[in-house]
């Protein structure tokens, strides 16, 4: 059996991350190229990819910059074949990109309800449809959804994201059920508040985040990087009897 060492490393497998110009996304794909991976980064903001690029070449490893939408329906999909063009294959789909529109349902426009579905569920469901058939006829895969404690328990002003999380939960277990026979592990990730860029946007103010850090036994949010480490582990061969599951990394929030 290999040493600890190489049971959580990545080492010449390939993956593609989504939302990778910043936050959780960027933090995954650069511990992910640290572990030995080459990456295929997608977004928006070219900017944002250039500096998540530059530390994955650091760490010397290939990376390949995807400029794509997720909120088309062409954006997973040409994002999808460019990973297949430039790798061949991918090994580890690491479906991060979201958004979150943050309102009571009462004031919460269609479009934002459309646009949330559309990049939180509709986006890894085609990136994975895409990816799979390679992971199928290599017998071996692993993909990481990003999800949310929101999308396990109720918090008020999150209806269209928690519906987005909660939906992405269940296609992470119909995944694991129909692709596991070919070895491809599907887990979702579920973090509490983290912060990133949007995660201090809407939790930046204490008046707003004191009622949330009081329901956290740790007493405090959560960094990019460890939801990241959570990410390598599921995407190494340490994890090789995980399937199907949503495992929280909210400090406790859901203990209570």
């Amino acid at each position: 059996m290999a040493n600890p060492l190489e049971r959580f490393a990545v080492t010449g497998k390939r993956a593609l991350v989504t939302g990778g110009s910043k936050g959780i996304g960027a933090e995954a794909a650069i511990v992910l190229a640290q572990a030995g991976a080459d990456v295929a980064i997608v977004g928006r903001d070219r900017e944002g990819l250039q500096t998540t690029a530059a530390q994955i070449k650091a760490a010397g490893r290939r990376c390949v910059i995807i400029e794509a939408d997720m909120r088309t329906t062409d954006g997973p999909l040409n994002a999808a074949q460019a990973a297949l063009d430039a790798f061949d294959a991918v090994d580890i789909l690491v479906n991060n990109a979201g958004i979150a529109r943050i309102a009571p349902i009462l004031d919460s426009p269609l479009a934002d309800w459309e646009e949330t579905l559309a990049v939180n569920l509709r986006a890894p469901y085609l990136l994975a449809q895409a990816l799979a058939p390679k992971m199928i006829e290599q017998r071996s895969g692993k993909i990481i959804n990003v999800s949310s404690q929101a999308g396990v328990v109720a918090i008020e002003g999150h209806a269209s994201y928690a519906a987005s999380k909660g939906g992405l939960n269940m296609l992470t277990k119909v995944m694991a059920l129909e692709w596991g026979p070919y070895n491809i592990h599907v887990n979702a990730v579920a973090p509490t508040v983290i912060l990133t860029p949007m995660g201090t946007r809407e939790w930046g103010d204490p008046a707003k985040a004191a009622p949330m850090l009081a329901k956290i036994p740790l007493r405090r949010f959560g960094q990019p990087v460890e939801v990241a480490d959570l990410i390598l582990f599921l995407a190494s061969s340490a994890s090789d009897l995980i399937t199907g599951e949503t495992i929280l990394i909210d400090g406790g929030y859901t203990a209570i």
